[in-house]
């Protein structure tokens, strides 16, 4: 009672509020952040009720995902759930601790696999103690199945398989083919394709390929097919959507997504791409479905994914301004003029606020986005791209509370951390704009060209194309004229962090011994390698040393500006005229391999500044507020713990067995 009068009878001087912390948590080569909405207090109700609903729908899919990823990716989820769910004993061992963070690899790579190096990664803990935490919790008839799969190193070794030996279906991971050969899945579908389709549906987009008795079927992505009761469930959620839409157009592709999904009709899905890139002006937008084919090792079939955002108003000026200028971009490129197109239509370009990310974007988040992928949606029909403002300040954020710096560890001298500084983040985040909103919607096919011509290079050789396409015209005089870049040094820093990435620190990422698998990675060191090799001469980019550790030099940036035009010059003419083996070769010379003594050197200097490599997010929690039984709002909430989003999602979005 005497603590309640005196409280009572001070003065109260209002709380402090708590800072924000977008570092929430970090384990092996992880770390996971935490990203604000900022904005979400000028929305309107309407606003809010769409953003909600789409956001269940982002979240309702994630199933699908995981079973994508791997076969027995969900049952060993569920595996782990039940473990936490059920397991009662001590917590405090070193073995329970190597436990919980495999777990939390697991859910972060949304399987076993790494969700970059796509190579399994084994738990820390013992077989015994694993096998101890199953029987505990219930799960020990499954042991003999699940603890194979998860400690025998040669069991399931590579979600994708990229050692150049082997069948490339047969020997990977991905759940997209079931005992079908490369030369069965490439024969199937050459069966469907008509070259003279100047409208090609992207065929096997939405299905798994499987063989039984001897013949090779095709199990569709729908309503009532494969994935069914968790695309009902992504069906439910878009159709509340729908009502609180915030115009006829957005209630239009919606209805087409709808459709698509209870048929899983590829021309349905390529009317609702075209419905929705022609939506530029709704400031709420979203992507949901089977999207991107970087996944599979034919670049065929899609993972799905969903993003929910709005329009950042003031950031997209700059983006604007860009994709109003597309046609002269594409005019002055120095690729030959019969891949130019000659008229660029629908190009739109946007910065955006991510508000919820789900499947193949969640925990792991793009900074960038330009869709349709189909190319003749992009000709006929233009594309949408943006550039992703909170994803992007959460990382930097994220960065600013760690104590130690990589740009100071690998820049050569104080004028490179002071040029990085000064331009870094803004030559990053404009690089991004290029890349989505120019580079993919650059160039055109050659008539008679398929669109899936090179095939398992297609990926990284498009993320390069974009890339370079970016930096070409990063150094550009028409960016300051556009008040683009404040001055004529800002280019800089963009090549800088580029080239030092693209030879050198984004390796850390990389086991010793391994080689470079992922499709961004090896497209950044194709370019990389690239100019670094045919700039030998006059010597370009210079790797030089200074107290036993290397760095790379660029001595000459106009030269090197030159480089970038001669290689895009180059990838163009291979994506336009489907050359796919210039492309392989471009590929198996430039991406693959990493010089072992500089790579151990990196994992050394890295390891020093105890930062980790890969970033992932926890989502915000959209809740409704509720008055007399009736939603009058919504908040945004941040949670701050990874592996507790994790498993709440497994009781609330498991729709799959």
């Amino acid at each position: 009672m005497s603590i309640g009068l005196f409280a009572s009878a001070c003065k109260t001087e209002p709380a402090e509020e708590v800072k924000f912390r977008y570092l929430a948590d970090e384990f092996a080569d992880l770390k996971i952040i935490r990203y604000k909405i900022p904005g979400w207090e000028n929305l309107s109700f309407e606003q809010k009720q769409y953003i909600y609903h789409l956001s269940e729908a982002a979240k309702a899919g994630r199933d699908i995902f995981w079973d994508q990823n791997f076969k027995y990716g969900l049952k060993i989820r569920k595996v782990l759930e039940k473990i936490f769910d059920q397991y009662k004993g001590e917590k405090e061992s070193d073995e329970y601790k190597e436990f919980l963070v495999y777990a939390k690899r697991v859910f972060f790579s949304n399987g076993i696999h790494h969700h970059y190096a796509e190579e399994k990664f084994l738990p820390g803990c013992s077989k015994e103690y694993f096998s101890k935490l199953m029987e505990q919790s219930g799960q020990q008839e499954l042991t003999d199945i699940i603890i194979p799969m998860l400690y025998d190193p040669q069991l399931f070794p590579h979600r994708k398989n990229a050692t150049g030996t082997g069948d490339l279906l047969l020997e990977s991971s991905v759940n997209f083919y079931e005992g079908v050969s490369r030369a069965e899945a490439e024969a199937f579908y050459a069966k469907m394709e008509d070259p003279k389709d100047s409208q090609p549906i992207s065929y096997g987009l939405n299905s798994r390929l499987v063989k039984r008795d001897g013949k090779v079927y095709e199990e569709t992505y729908k309503a009532d097919g494969l994935y069914g009761p968790a695309i009902e469930q992504i069906i439910h959620h878009l159709q509340k959507a729908a009502k609180h839409a915030e115009n006829d157009r957005q209630r239009e592709y919606i209805s087409l997504l709808v459709e698509y999904y209870k048929t899983g009709d590829l021309r349905t899905w390529d009317l609702y791409n075209v419905a929705w890139v022609k939506d530029t002006e709704s400031p709420v937008d979203f992507i949901n479905g089977f999207i991107e084919t970087y996944n599979d090792p034919l670049g065929m079939k899609a993972t799905w994914e969903a993003v929910v955002n709005f329009k950042d108003q003031e950031a997209s000026k700059r983006t604007d301004i860009i994709s109003s200028n597309a046609q002269w971009f594409e005019d002055n490129s120095p690729i030959d003029p019969q891949f130019k197109k000659k008229e660029v239509k629908g190009v739109s370009a946007k910065v955006i606020t991510v508000a919820q990310l789900g499947g193949d974007c969640h925990p792991t988040s793009p900074l960038g986005i330009n869709l349709p992928n189909a190319d003749w949606i992009r000709k006929e029909h233009g594309s949408k791209s943006v550039t992703i403002a909170n994803i992007s300040e959460a990382y930097d954020k994220a960065a600013e509370e760690s104590p130690k710096s990589l740009t100071k560890e690998f820049s050569w001298n104080q004028e490179e951390i002071d040029l990085l500084r000064t331009y870094g983040s803004l030559t990053n985040n404009i690089h991004t704009d290029l890349h989505e909103c120019l580079g993919h919607g650059s160039g055109q096919l050659m008539d008679g060209t398929p669109s899936n011509a090179l095939k398992e290079f297609s990926s990284p050789l498009e993320e390069a194309r974009a890339d370079i396409f970016a930096l070409y015209y990063m150094a550009d005089p028409k960016m300051l004229e556009l008040g683009i870049l404040p001055d004529a040094e800002a280019y800089k820093a963009a090549y800088l962090s580029y080239i030092r990435n693209g030879l050198f620190t984004q390796f850390v990422r990389i086991d010793l011994g391994k080689t470079v698998t992922q499709a961004h990675m090896q497209g950044r060191k194709l370019i990389a390698e690239w100019c670094y090799e045919k700039g030998k001469e006059e010597n370009v980019i210079e790797r030089v040393t200074k107290e036993g550790k290397t760095y790379f030099v660029i001595n000459d940036y106009v030269k090197l500006r030159a480089l970038f035009a001669d290689l895009l010059r180059e990838l163009q003419r291979i994506k336009s005229q489907g050359d796919y083996a210039a492309g392989k070769n471009l590929i198996e010379t430039y991406s693959i391999n990493i010089d072992p003594s500089l790579h151990k050197e990196l994992k050394e200097r890295y390891a020093s500044l105890e930062l980790k490599p890969y970033g992932g997010f926890i989502n915000p929690d959209i809740i409704p507020v509720e008055k007399d039984g009736k939603v009058i709002d919504y908040k945004v909430e941040y949670p701050e713990d990874f592996l507790g989003q994790m498993l709440e999602y497994g009781k609330k979005y498991s729709f799959l067995d």
